[in-house]
């Protein structure tokens, strides 16, 4: 039964991407070729919206989804992305690594995804400088400064370099927890993704399940930061505290 699940789940997820490929390409004939930060965030917000509809992954919310300004949350899964965007239209800062997921590193892409090689340490200054536009311009981005994944046990202490684009810029930071629940598998196995883990092998685990429960959890936004630092610490000891309700 499981098997016969995740099959016809993947059928759906990759029937859900070919129907957003379309439209992402009508979109971009209609603009000229020229897609703004909100046309992109609105695409993934549908697409994202209808592919966890139709795969029946759940989500439930708490607090209030800031309008603007950065989003800072703890990361688990390649559904993070997913989940976040089915809330609310925005734009992400993600690893380089994201770019090469199947699927999802598309979508991600398409949706004008902000990538960070971790490598370079010299190119945060251009992300920083990609960031403080797209948080001028009014866009809502999302970013996980764990810098990686984790089976949910804990929250990592956030770096504090992609905060500087929001401190300088004097935008809100809104921080943000994500839970899953499980259906006939384990979380920390099965629906995070971390490690050394291969993404297939685990996204066909993932769709077996018999079903996914997503809870994001929204803190009151903050501002008034005096530098980057100071910003990291606070966020990262507002979203361990979701992470304990």
């Amino acid at each position: 039964m499981r098997t016969v699940r995740s099959l016809s789940r993947l059928i759906i997820t990759l029937w859900t991407a070919f129907e957003y490929c379309v439209r992402y390409f009508l979109l971009s004939v209609s603009s000229g070729f020229r897609h703004t930060r909100a046309q992109r965030a609105e695409w993934l917000h549908g697409c994202c919206e209808a592919a966890l509809r139709r795969l029946s992954i759940h989500i439930a919310v708490s607090g209030t989804v800031p309008r603007h300004g950065l989003i800072t949350a703890n990361h688990l899964s390649y559904l993070d992305i997913m989940v976040l965007s089915a809330i609310c239209e925005c734009s992400f800062v993600a690893k380089t690594e994201v770019r090469h997921w199947p699927v999802f590193g598309w979508m991600a892409t398409m949706a004008g995804t902000v990538y960070v090689d971790r490598e370079r340490p010299m190119a945060t200054a251009d992300v920083n400088d990609q960031l403080a536009a797209a948080l001028r311009d009014g866009q809502l981005v999302v970013m996980f400064p764990e810098s990686t994944s984790t089976d949910g046990s804990h929250v990592l202490p956030f770096r504090s370099s992609l905060f500087a684009a929001a401190v300088s810029e004097r935008q809100p930071i809104t921080p943000a927890c994500l839970s899953y629940e499980a259906g006939g598998g384990d979380v920390g196995k099965d629906v995070c993704y971390w490690g050394d883990m291969t993404f297939f092998p685990h996204l066909l685990r993932a769709l077996g399940l018999s079903h996914i429960h997503a809870t994001a959890r929204f803190g009151e936004p903050a501002t008034g930061f005096t530098d980057r630092k100071q910003a990291a610490k606070d966020m990262y000891e507002r979203v361990v505290e979701l992470s304990r309700r």
